[in-house]
């Protein structure tokens, strides 16, 4: 085990935490050496209960856990879920946009063309009521971390994990959100560069580390897990180097064996450049960085209308690159080209597919190395 905070905190040989939705990558991860974190947001209860069972069937005890998503700031957020009244608040012209975005593609869709509550999961599940009954699924199994992103975690949040003895992390992306989390009472700190996939502030991973380090040493050390590009050990040992006690990394295992992402998009990562990423409101109505394609492009045109604030962008976004990436699985060409995914700039070193634990040991043998050559210079 490794002298890291992050290995004592969650039983771990090596402090790499995986944030992924497959199960199998985190079952990889956690095999071998690192801590594999389910995404569950976008799952039922029903479905999330099937993943963990499958989990604890194949992790041989290792430890894992899971990350849910609660913005502190979002339309409807304080108000009972209702699907149908969020679905009355798009107007059409989004509707229409999606579909024509589609059609210029190959793509017929007219059923798009109906504002209607699909889609609509993503939304129900970001709310207090819907992550609760997740988080109660997840607490029937022997998880040992769970994260929160977008925000403060809530408070009902906090007392679970403390209640079953299981850290809780939360995602942020400025000092400012730190020490706020820290005074909340969060165990772990996920401090996500800019150049992170998915949702994402607009600091870079190399000046936010130090920055939040510093920043919250008036308030509590508490330990940080370094995110955003990161997807190499010398990545890794850089970052520990400037405060961090480990890495939190989503991108780098999205382009091995194990990933659930659609193969049409696994190869467009394996074959792109750090510049192909942009970071948008286009699919959840938050800045998330993604690949880009046609569809992101669409977004960004100045005939397109702006994206609406979450949950509302994803009920409009979701049901189109479902379709998408259906159609892109069946070899249509138009698909293919629009088929996206969150991926972070990292995306540029991940030039080929090797299964997730191997990609633990490559993480290992970078870090050592990284960490010899520094001690090369001191004579």
């Amino acid at each position: 085990m490794m002298n890291s905070r992050i290995c004592e905190m969650l039983d771990i040989e090596f402090p790499l935490v995986a944030f992924t939705h497959c199960r199998d990558v985190v079952v990889a991860v956690s095999k071998a050496g690192g801590c594999g974190v389910l995404g569950a947001v976008g799952m039922s209860p029903e479905q999330l209960e099937k993943e963990l069972k499958w989990i604890d069937e194949h992790i041989d005890g290792k430890p894992y856990g899971v990350d849910v998503l609660i913005p502190n700031k979002m339309v409807g957020k304080d108000e009972k879920f209702d699907a149908d009244k969020l679905a009355k608040m798009i107007p059409q012209e989004y509707a229409d946009f999606r579909t024509d975005v589609l059609a210029n593609h190959g793509i017929d869709a007219p059923e798009l063309r109906k504002i209607d509550a699909a889609g609509s999961g993503f939304a129900a599940n970001t709310q207090s009521d819907g992550a609760k009954a997740l988080l109660d699924v997840a607490f029937k199994h022997p998880i040992k971390i769970i994260a929160n992103a977008l925000g403060v975690p809530p408070d009902w949040m906090i007392q679970m994990g403390k209640d079953n003895d299981c850290k809780v992390a939360a995602l942020l992306g400025t000092a400012e959100h730190a020490i706020n989390q820290v005074k909340a009472g969060v165990d772990i700190l996920v401090v996500s560069g800019t150049e992170a996939g998915g949702h994402c502030g607009s600091v870079s991973t190399m000046v936010l580390i130090p920055e939040v380090h510093q920043a919250i040493q008036p308030y509590g050390d508490v330990p940080i897990l370094a995110a955003g590009g990161i997807v190499t050990g010398k990545q890794m040992a850089a970052a520990m180097a400037m405060g961090a006690s480990g890495a939190w990394c989503g991108s780098v295992w999205l382009t091995t064996i194990e990933s659930e992402v659609d193969p049409i998009v696994k190869e467009k990562m394996v074959a792109a450049n750090s510049s192909q990423t942009v970071r948008s409101r286009s699919r959840t109505g938050k800045h998330s960085r993604q690949l880009v394609t046609p569809w992101t492009q669409a977004w960004e045109a100045e005939s397109a209308p702006e994206p609406l604030p979450m949950p509302l962008q994803p009920m409009v976004a979701e049901p189109a690159l479902q379709k998408v990436n259906k159609l892109a699985a069946g070899g249509h060409d138009g698909a293919k080209e629009l088929a996206t995914y969150w991926v972070g700039q990292g995306v540029g070193l991940m030039n080929q597919s090797i299964s997730a634990s191997d990609v633990v040991q490559e993480f290992k043998e970078d870090f050592i190395n990284a960490y010899e050559r520094l001690n090369n210079f001191v004579s």
